[in-house]
């Protein structure tokens, strides 16, 4: 072993520990392992910033911005609401979901499709008295799971492509995976749909500062337009299309006339509704039954919704939204008001609030922090509110089975086609830029843009063949098919603590070189380390979903390894069968 060999092991070792340790931001470490390796001479300057630049980070990035702008499209919503009834007990929620998660984690970036899906969970667990701790694991796995079928749907294979391609000149296309990703799905799936069971059912989730204020339901005001298909229908049919969620406290008719109707009153266009709810369950009717929100014209640029309270001597406290001329001298939005233990039967714009009050405001982003401070507003913790926010289209989804034909058609590559379809999205409008900006990972892009020169500082100082010699002198008596299973768990031990970008970095050109070394075909080594490398199902840290779902499920560490040691057994065998079966070991 050379001396500059040694140093870059040592810089991986250092650099695993201190992940494994924890105290530091896992992108604080990437960063540190950098200015290292420029220091130890192991990274040339001038190409310490190149991995910034790489297809895996605009890729990365740009599936980011295009899962969340499908989030909020609200598609995938509507497309779950006809099943809901239906799935009364977890033994039927769970198979759909995560289902549903597996099948849309193929073409989007995973933690995306669980993104998406975990809201329509949380809501489905609340009326069924489904605990979320039975849904969302489950979920979680199966995003993983269905990540592995192509390309784009987990940052694994993207990373995986481009180092075949630095070892063979081609990198994997767009459906090579497919063959041993789906049979792992099929396998995955029918699995989950029963090993739910292995989950406890007493997690709560975590508490938040917004839940322990305990927020009673808001009342907003919303028009009924001749271009709602509510005109004509009944207010029970309305509710009804708001599950259930939201209640029509007042119809205003004729600008003064107040009714408090019942189930068959029928709605007319201009009707003035003040609708009871929660801020997602309002948002979800509102842009069902295409009622015009009150206040969503009053800003014109980027725009911010927030929650704030309205606390003793305030300026606010005593007077309406029109006294105080929120609209026309501040440029904000009175959306909602909740008013614990009282209801509110007024238009929102002259309901004389009241120190206590909770209200959803509605501004240009530059112009809300003027308007806090004017009123001595207290904001809440910071939580995602769509009201008055959304912009549910079908765009987001065309714009992405665009991107996706065109790279199945290789029109173009991989991360021109999801970096044009980020940015024709925020041209579109489907999104602002602050808000993609907000949408974007960053630690994770740190992370990949520092640890790329690093992870191949360990290969251009021959290190990769070093380490790939010594495994394939003490695997030369060893079957090929057990060669790949022990790489395969290789991968899936180190991930929890290399996060799974880079141990795909620092494991596949091993893999490569270790199938060289043995006269093999390397792609089932490759395949090998982007399965176990995307399949950690043993802890909360190794991938972001699972990070994602541990709050909202009240899961503790050691619940992971209850589904996710029997789910990991299966994933190594049937996984190493089906890389066998379809990436022949003989060099070709």
């Amino acid at each position: 072993m050379t001396l500059d060999q040694g140093l870059a092991f040592g810089l991986i070792g250092v650099t695993v520990l201190l992940f494994i340790w924890g105290r530091l931001p896992y992108d604080l470490v990437a960063l540190l392992s950098l200015v290292a390796g420029v220091a130890l001479g192991l990274v040339p300057a001038s190409k310490a910033f190149d991995g910034f630049a790489d297809d895996v980070v605009i890729i990365v990035a740009s599936a980011l911005v295009i899962s969340a702008a499908v989030s909020r499209s609200g598609v995938v919503e509507s497309a779950m609401r006809p099943l809901l009834p239906y799935l009364r007990k977890p033994r039927q929620q769970v198979p759909a979901l995560a289902g549903a998660v597996m099948g849309l984690s193929v073409f989007t970036k995973n933690i995306g499709a669980l993104a998406i899906f975990m809201p329509v969970a949380l809501q489905l667990g609340r009326k069924t008295g489904t605990p979320a701790s039975m849904l969302l694991m489950p979920m979680s796995f199966a995003s993983l799971i269905g990540g592995l079928v192509t390309l784009v749907g987990t940052s694994t294979n993207i990373i995986v492509a481009k180092v075949r391609a630095d070892v063979t000149g081609q990198p994997f296309g767009m459906f090579d995976f497919t063959p041993v990703g789906l049979g792992l799905a099929v396998a995955g799936l029918a699995f989950l749909s029963v090993g739910y069971r292995l989950l406890p059912r007493d997690r709560r989730p975590a508490g938040s500062l917004a839940a322990a204020f305990r927020i009673e339901a808001y009342t907003t005001e919303a028009c009924l337009s001749a271009e709602s298909p509510l005109v004509g229908a009944t207010v029970g049919e309305l509710e009804a299309l708001g599950d259930g969620d939201v209640t029509v406290a007042t119809v205003i008719r004729e600008r003064f006339r107040r009714y408090v109707p019942g189930p068959d009153w029928r709605l007319a266009v201009g009707d003035i509704l003040l609708l009871d709810g929660e801020p997602e369950d309002l948002e979800r009717l509102v842009a069902r039954a295409k009622l015009t929100l009150v206040g969503t014209q009053a800003a014109g640029g980027e725009v911010t919704v927030i929650e704030a309270v309205i606390p003793d001597g305030s300026a606010l406290a005593g007077t309406t939204a029109a006294g105080a001329d929120l609209a026309g001298r501040y440029g904000t939005a009175l959306l909602a008001v909740s008013r614990s233990g009282a209801a509110i039967t007024r238009r929102i714009g002259s309901v004389r609030l009241r120190a206590g009050d909770v209200v959803v405001l509605r501004a240009e982003s530059e112009r809300l922090a003027d308007v806090l401070s004017e009123f001595g507003l207290l904001p809440l913790a910071e939580r995602k509110l769509a009201l008055g926010h959304s912009r549910r289209s079908y765009i987001p989804i065309a714009v992405l089975a665009g991107a996706m034909a065109l790279i199945a058609l290789h029109v173009v590559p991989v991360a021109m086609a999801f970096f044009g379809a980020a940015v024709l999205l925020l041209v579109l409008r489907v999104m602002t830029m602050h808000e993609a900006y907000e949408t974007i990972e960053w630690p994770v892009i740190v992370l990949l843009g520092a640890l790329i020169p690093v992870s191949d500082a360990v290969r251009t100082t021959g290190g990769t063949d070093l380490i790939a010699s010594t495994l394939s002198g003490l695997m030369q008596t060893v079957p090929p098919i057990l060669a790949i299973g022990l790489l395969l768990i290789a991968a899936m031990a180190v991930t929890p603590f290399l996060n799974n970008a880079a141990t795909v970095l620092v494991m596949g050109p091993i893999g490569a070189s270790l199938a060289v070394k043995l006269g093999l075909n390397p792609d089932p080594f490759l395949m090998a380390v982007s399965v176990g490398a995307a399949c950690d199902f043993l802890t909360p840290i190794g991938h972001q979903c699972n990070t994602l779902v541990m709050g909202p499920g009240g899961y503790r560490f050691g619940d992971y390894a209850r589904l996710g040691l029997p789910l990991s057994i299966m994933v190594i065998v049937v996984g190493t069968l089906l890389i066998s079966l379809f990436w022949p070991v003989a060099p070709r």
